[in-house]
């Protein structure tokens, strides 16, 4: 095969329709734009959400103000107090939280809020944790790892 021998498969390329090219070629005289009317003139036709009379749909939503952003990341909020019950030097995780029910989504990463008490020393692996409760598990002779998202 060569260069000049190239095609397109069959079928793969479709000629345009050329309207308005007289009787014999299936679209002349009006050119598939019917008879008389708004769409038949030229520059004519409705603009843009036009629905024939009716409120448009954008007009009947709720004017709602604000802006949400798209990329925003939730956290499953695990607060101190939630933590206290768990033996010393145990190491708590994202998965070990899970398990024991206190996570509710587990494939939103975890942060752990200073509201409680310690009194044990945790490793604490999450992949946020507040100045607070990092105070708190570090006076309790605990350990805060961060985990990356």
């Amino acid at each position: 095969m060569k260069l000049h021998e190239l095609r397109p498969n069959r079928g793969a390329k479709k000629a345009r329709k050329r309207v308005g090219r007289g009787i014999a070629a299936g679209q002349g005289k009006t050119a598939g734009r019917g008879t008389k009317g708004q769409g038949a003139r030229s520059g004519g036709g409705t603009r843009l959400y036009h629905q024939g009379g009716n409120l448009p749909f954008f007009r009947r939503l709720p004017f709602k103000r604000g802006f949400t952003p798209p990329y925003r990341v939730e956290y499953n909020e695990v607060n101190l107090e939630r933590l206290a019950d768990f033996p010393a030097e145990s190491e708590i995780t994202p998965q070990v939280l899970a398990d024991m029910g206190i996570v509710s989504e587990p494939k939103r990463p975890v942060v752990i809020l200073g509201r409680g008490e310690v009194t044990v020393p945790l490793k604490v692996k999450a992949h946020r944790v507040s100045k607070a409760a990092r105070a708190k598990i570090e006076a309790a002779g605990g350990s805060v790892e961060i985990i990356e998202l």
